[in-house]
């Protein structure tokens, strides 16, 4: 990889991580989720500046191309991000259901103590 290519994925990498610490800073992303990105950011910036990293570990592993490598990480990667989210999905979802029945429960008992004003007021 060219010196400039090198450069140029540095410096891509380097505003990403500052995006992603600005938006965690103005509280738009949680930091449960940025950890991933960040350290997503970190490994590939390590992979940029020392190719030779990339390299140790494609010949550890038995792969033939670093690029197959680096398509196996993102995949894994995803699927980490897919099952991460699909749990948060699911706990909100319980807790969403839960809230709804303790709304319903409470309005139920506000228009037991005050049959006339719920009637009133619809």
């Amino acid at each position: 990889m060219s010196l400039r290519i090198q450069i140029l994925i540095a410096v891509l990498v380097l505003l990403a991580i500052l995006g992603i610490a600005n938006m965690v800073r103005k509280e738009t992303l949680d930091i449960k989720f940025a950890l991933s990105w960040l350290t997503v950011g970190v490994v590939v910036l390590i992979l940029d500046i020392f190719p030779g990293i990339m390299t140790y570990l494609v010949h550890l592993f038995g792969i033939e191309l670093p690029v197959n490598m680096m398509f196996f990480f993102g995949f894994c990667f995803t699927l980490y991000l897919v099952f991460a989210l699909t749990v948060k999905v699911s706990r909100q979802s319980e807790q969403l259901k839960r809230l709804t029945q303790e709304i319903a429960l409470l309005e139920q008992g506000v228009q037991k103590e005050n049959p006339d004003q719920s009637a009133d007021s619809k």
